[in-house]
């Protein structure tokens, strides 16, 4: 499955100044991953989220959210939020933010050195 490229740009410039960013092609799209752990990303023209069970429940009361279904069985601690939710540069950095604030939250992993596609780590 292909991703939005235009979205990618567009979260590569929310996340430039960032550190511990990478990216991996998963999910048949692409994730941006904090200190290894993926935070967030691209399935199609959605925005994936990794938000937790907490985030999650609240994230789905807003307009455009749905649960991360990318097996037929929703993911508890995801979301997709559709293109139209993010078309501002301010939604997708609310979004983004979020998605990040969770992560930090969980212990870092090992840096493997594969899956890198272009973004720096700081």
């Amino acid at each position: 499955m292909a991703y939005s490229e235009a979205l990618a740009g567009r979260m590569r410039r929310v996340l430039a100044r960032r550190r511990g960013i990478g990216e991996k092609k998963m999910f048949g799209g692409l994730a941006f991953l904090l200190h290894g752990n993926m935070a967030c990303g691209i399935v199609g023209d959605d925005l994936m989220l990794r938000l937790g069970d907490e985030g999650v429940a609240e994230a789905l009361c807003e307009p455009g959210t749905r649960p991360m279904d990318f097996t037929g069985k929703p993911l508890k601690s995801m979301v997709y939020v559709s293109a139209e939710a993010v078309e501002s540069d301010d939604a997708l950095r609310f979004w983004i933010d979020r998605a990040t604030t969770f992560v930090r939250t969980l212990p870092k992993k090992a840096a493997s050195g594969s899956g890198k596609t272009g973004t720096k780590k700081k």
